[in-house]
């Protein structure tokens, strides 16, 4: 109650408020214009949907390296302006390589071009049921069955199976980080023949033979600006601005094969380039130190921001709050339109929402809590794994859901560049505040949701 009283007051005053010069001068240099010529080459063609790992996003990695080094931020990385991961990438064996799938009297053997199957260990299966399904499955129910997961989503846990497929619509590379969970990795399927037969035909059985997978060692970048702060007794806390600027690589098939990742995340991708440009050109810089940070990786399960926090760059006792930026290109939302708008995950877990919420109320621009989307989609971005660690971190989004989103489709010029400088203006001024001396934010232990954040908050002290 005392958390609500208090985002209730802050709403009633922020009317009240003005813009200050420094606000009103961040504000004034970010450009729709800009955005749309960063964007239009990071979304391109050229780059190939910017999957993880690529030439692709080593292409974007630079890119946005060097915007930041136009900005005039210090490298911030381990390497320059990058911190480089080593990941392991695992590929199926083609040697021997079997999957026959039967139903309704047809069998369609599926080419190894079309499936990855990753094992440590040789498996052969004759005559297996196959059961397709999105919907959870009673205890027992999947045993000695290869389980095709159809739903949306991530991939249940699902004991018992022989194997576990999911319906895809690219063959991503299957990476991993050393450091962490490396015990199961996803099966994927994209046959278009093989997948019609999977989810509308009933009784289809399997025979696999598949030889165990090798790995091979690759090199990923996280890319990092720091803007130092001005004030001594601040510069040594830091607020950090984040965005994932990975996408989904390219297709097996089709006359358009690129998914090129223009909203997700294109938008926010440049959105923390515009923004880092605009408090750069402050002098004074602001108090505290802002950590500008874009991360490869969330579309395989926020790998690259898992890794920055096991790695911080910058301490995470001192780091006073992270806002990740996702989808703020498209208006389009699936529930209708989002003009002037923007929403926060996990809106009512931490104070950082008051300071958007201020800031929405300085810039024109409506930050609200989607109640249909805000608790679920918190852990869907990069901002769970800073949260894991205690840090205030929530993802701001324009479109939760578009038509495109992840499909090839999410291209460049559906953006509404206007509205999307309009809210990253609002972002500005936002981490301009928490920049600037305002009191850090805390998590709302009111909210049994935010209770374990605010734990792991302690443990950093």
């Amino acid at each position: 109650m005392i958390f609500l009283a208090l985002m209730a007051a802050a709403l009633a005053c922020g009317a009240d408020q003005q813009l200050t010069p420094d606000m009103q001068t961040a504000a004034n240099h970010i450009s729709a214009d800009s955005l749309r010529g960063n964007l239009s080459f990071l979304s391109s063609d050229l780059l190939e949907g910017r999957a993880t790992p690529s030439r692709g996003l080593d292409l974007a990695a630079e890119y946005i390296a060097a915007q930041f080094r136009r900005a005039g931020l210090e490298p911030a990385g381990d390497d320059g302006y990058f911190q480089t991961a080593t990941l392991i990438e695992r590929e199926q064996n083609p040697n021997g390589f079997e999957l026959d799938i039967t139903a309704a009297g047809k069998t369609v053997k599926v080419a190894p071009a079309d499936v990855s199957i990753l094992t440590d260990k040789t498996i052969s299966l004759e005559n297996v049921p196959i059961l397709a399904t999105d919907q959870a499955i009673p205890p027992g129910q999947a045993d000695g069955k290869v389980i095709v997961w159809t739903g949306r989503g991530r991939r249940p846990d699902i004991p018992g199976a022989a194997m576990v497929l999911f319906a895809a619509q690219s063959l991503r590379p299957v990476v991993f980080d050393p450091e962490a969970d490396m015990r199961n990795p996803p099966n994927r399927i994209v046959s278009p023949e093989a997948l019609q037969l999977l989810q509308n035909e009933k009784d289809a059985r399997a025979a696999i033979h598949v030889e165990p997978g090798a790995g091979h060692p690759v090199e990923v970048r996280n890319v990092a600006g720091l803007l130092r702060g001005s004030d001594p007794a601040l510069r040594d806390t830091y607020v950090m601005l984040t965005a994932h600027y990975d996408h989904l690589g390219m297709r097996a098939t089709g006359e358009d094969r690129i998914y090129n990742g223009a909203n997700d995340d294109g938008s926010g991708t440049v959105s923390v380039i515009e923004i880092a440009g605009a408090l750069a050109a402050l002098h004074p810089h602001p108090a505290r130190s802002i950590l500008f940070v874009t991360f490869f990786g969330e579309e395989l399960g926020l790998v690259g921001s898992r890794y920055y926090g096991r790695h911080p760059l910058e301490p995470l006792a001192k780091t006073i709050a992270d806002l990740n930026l996702e989808q703020l290109g498209r208006t389009d939302d699936s529930d209708g339109p989002q003009v002037g708008t923007a929403s926060v995950t996990g809106f009512d877990f931490s104070g950082l929402t008051r300071v958007l919420v201020e800031s929405g109320k300085l810039t024109g621009v409506k930050v609200y809590k989607s109640e249909k989307n805000s608790d679920p989609y918190f852990a869907r971005s990069d901002n769970q794994a800073l949260a894991d660690l205690g840090v205030p971190a929530h993802t701001l989004g324009v479109a939760f859901e578009f038509p495109d989103y992840h499909g090839v489709g999410d291209e460049w010029p559906k953006i509404d560049y206007e509205n999307m400088a309009k809210v990253d203006r609002m972002v500005a001024v936002g981490l301009l505040r928490l920049a600037s001396g305002e009191a850090p934010p805390q998590w709302n232990e009111a909210n049994p949701a935010a209770r374990k954040y605010a734990e792991a908050a302690r443990k950093l002290k």
